[in-house]
């Protein structure tokens, strides 16, 4: 795909290399980590051809990335493992230049003072 001089001339060179397939795929799973997606859905979402998000899915899974029941897939939710993934480290990087790094106390204002049912009580 070609992109217009100005882009070009006014675009680092990290962000035009972008991400692979599998980084975007694993970047869109990791922020959506509570839910599962189809491959379709997941292809619709980054704007890539299904079928390459298949093959990615294919070789997250391979790598323990990603987890796979019926036609749905999820992130892991290995934490080490993802933060050994260079590319997961990448996608995260490129996510937050371009929408900002989370602030923890912004979520904490936004919380609800009261678990999800979902949630057993520690206590």
């Amino acid at each position: 795909m070609s992109i217009d001089r100005d882009t070009f001339e006014n675009t680092s060179k990290e962000e035009l290399a972008g991400l692979s397939i599998p980084d975007q795929v694993l970047g869109f799973l990791a922020t959506n980590e509570d839910r599962a997606f189809k491959p379709r859905e997941i292809a619709s979402q980054i704007g890539v051809d299904e079928g390459a998000v298949s093959t990615a899915l294919s070789r997250l899974k391979d790598r323990s990335l990603v987890e796979h029941k019926a036609t749905y897939w999820a992130v892991t939710d290995d934490t080490e493992r993802l933060e050994g993934y260079s590319g997961y480290e990448r996608a995260t990087a490129l996510f937050n230049n371009q929408l900002g790094v989370e602030n923890k106390e912004t979520w904490r204002e936004h919380a609800p003072d009261e678990s999800h049912p979902s949630v057993e009580d520690e206590q």
